[in-house]
């Protein structure tokens, strides 16, 4: 399944339109913010397709039933999915966190990923939101995948980008991932020849941290 957000008219889509104004990103904290905020609003969005607990709540005045969404587990490849994931860990305050390594070799027809490191809680039978804003080619997100379910299988897994290319959406669906979510702010047009997203934004991971070398 594939949820794009932008489909609705929200606040969101102001600060998505910042994130990809080549003037508006000469502001690297602005920048980050931005990702941030957006990461708390697609955890609002997530958290609607969870199940609930009600727990009675006792106030100064009397008690009343709330349904209370479970907790996931957060999981961001790094570095560039850094602010975005702290936007979901604002709004997920009590999640148990992973951290995966993962990059894409540039100077090649068709990019390879390389992983070197994996930092991961129990994820069987939990739900477990996967973060990471460009789903450019899909395959870091479906290495960082395979590293998950090598760890246990989750009882839904949720993968949060920022802006995804048609490439990748149908990379992740022939995968055949099961119980899995995509969920997207925006779906670009396509893919460039040297595999980034066009109109995307850029490299999200530059514009947080700076250029690499």
């Amino acid at each position: 399944m594939v949820n794009v957000l932008d489909e609705q008219s929200t606040v969101a889509n102001r600060l998505l339109a910042e994130l990809r104004d080549v003037h508006r990103q000469q502001d690297r904290s602005r920048f980050r913010f931005n990702l941030e905020r957006l990461g708390e609003l697609m955890a609002y969005e997530i958290s609607s397709s969870f199940r609930f607990k009600v727990q009675n709540v006792t106030t100064p005045l009397g008690t009343r039933n709330i349904g209370l969404p479970e907790v996931p587990v957060l999981v961001t490849i790094l570095r560039a999915g850094l602010p975005f994931f702290q936007g979901f860990q604002r709004i997920f305050d009590q999640s148990e966190a992973g951290f995966i390594g993962a990059w894409r070799e540039e100077g090649k027809h068709e990019p390879s990923i390389t992983m070197s490191y994996q930092a991961l809680p129990a994820v069987e039978g939990r739900v477990v939101i996967l973060i990471d804003p460009m789903l450019a080619t899909g395959k870091s997100l479906l290495r960082a995948t395979e590293g998950i379910l090598r760890r246990g299988r989750p009882a839904h897994l949720h993968i949060a980008s920022l802006v995804a290319a048609p490439e990748g959406i149908d990379q992740l669906e022939s995968a055949g991932l099961e119980n899995t979510t995509l969920w997207t702010w925006s779906v670009d047009e396509r893919l460039d020849d040297r595999f980034y997203i066009v109109p995307g934004l850029g490299d999200a991971g530059d514009l947080c941290f700076g250029e690499k070398e």
